[in-house]
C-alpha cells in the first residue's frame, strides 16, 4: 500500500474512533453541552492529525505498524481486552458525571489537564522519530535494532509514559473527579504489558539484555 492510500486508510480509522468516542461521551452526558469534552475532541483530532500526516510524509512503513492492531502473543490479546474496559470507564464516566454532576473540576484544571493531554503528545511524536520500529502491538521485526537515544536513554518504554500522561489526564481534562477512579488499573494493564513485551525483547532482539543493563528504568525514573 502506497503512502497516499495509507495516509487514506488511517483516516477513515481515525474518524471512526472519534465518531465512537463522541457517542460515547455525548450520550452518557444526555447533552452537546459538554464544552470540555468538545475542547478535548478537537484537540485530540489536531494532535492525531498531526501525527498521521507526519508518519504519511516522513515514514509511511511506520505508519502501517502503526496500523496493525492484533496481537500475536495471547497474553497481550488479554491485557488489551482489558484496558479496553478500563478506556470505556475513562470516557462514558465524564458523559456520567456530566449529567448527573458528581463532580466540578476547576477550568484551569482543565486547561492544565488538556495542556498534559498536549505534552504527552509530543512526547509520542519524538518517540515515533526516535524508533520507526514503533508498532502497536508487541512484536520484533527482521532487522529491528535496539534503540537507546532520545527518550530511550532515560526509560526502556518511553511509549507508555506517553500513554499514562495523556490517559491519566483525560479524566480532569473532561471535568471529572471521578472518572480518575479507574486510572489505576490503566497503569496496571501498562505493567503487565511491558513485563511480557520485555520478556519477548530480552529473548528474541539482539542487544536488549546489555541496553536494560543500562537503563535501569522501564517507566518512571526512579521508582520502576
Amino acid at each position: 500500500m502506497d503512502a497516499a492510500s495509507l495516509g487514506r486508510a488511517a483516516g477513515r480509522r481515525v474518524a471512526a474512533a472519534f465518531a465512537v468516542l463522541g457517542l460515547l461521551l455525548f450520550a452518557a452526558a444526555g447533552t452537546l453541552r459538554f464544552w470540555q469534552a468538545w475542547a478535548y475532541l478537537a484537540l485530540l483530532l489536531a494532535l492525531v492529525a498531526g501525527v498521521l500526516r507526519y508518519l504519511a510524509r516522513h515514514d509511511p512503513a511506520l505508519l502501517e505498524r502503526r496500523m496493525r492492531l492484533r496481537e500475536k502473543a495471547p497474553e497481550q490479546r488479554r491485557i488489551v481486552a482489558r484496558s479496553v474496559v478500563v478506556l470505556l470507564a475513562l470516557f462514558l464516566v465524564p458523559g456520567l458525571d456530566r449529567r448527573f454532576g458528581w463532580s466540578s473540576v476547576p477550568v484551569a484544571a482543565v486547561l492544565a489537564a488538556d495542556a498534559v493531554v498536549v505534552l504527552g503528545y509530543l512526547l509520542f511524536l519524538r518517540v515515533l522519530r526516535e524508533n520507526p520500529y514503533a508498532s502497536r502491538i508487541v512484536e520484533v521485526e527482521e532487522g529491528q535494532r535496539v534503540v537507546t537515544t532520545g527518550p530511550y536513554a532515560v526509560v526502556r518504554h518511553p511509549m507508555y509514559v506517553a500513554v499514562l500522561l495523556i490517559y491519566l489526564a483525560t479524566p480532569l481534562a473532561l471535568g471529572s473527579f471521578w472518572a480518575l477512579l479507574p486510572a489505576p488499573l490503566l497503569v496496571w494493564a501498562l505493567v503487565a504489558r511491558i513485563v511480557g513485551e520485555e520478556r519477548m525483547l530480552r529473548e528474541d532482539l539482539d542487544g536488549y539484555r546489555a541496553y536494560a543493563e543500562r537503563t535501569r528504568y522501564r517507566l518512571i525514573p526512579g521508582v520502576w
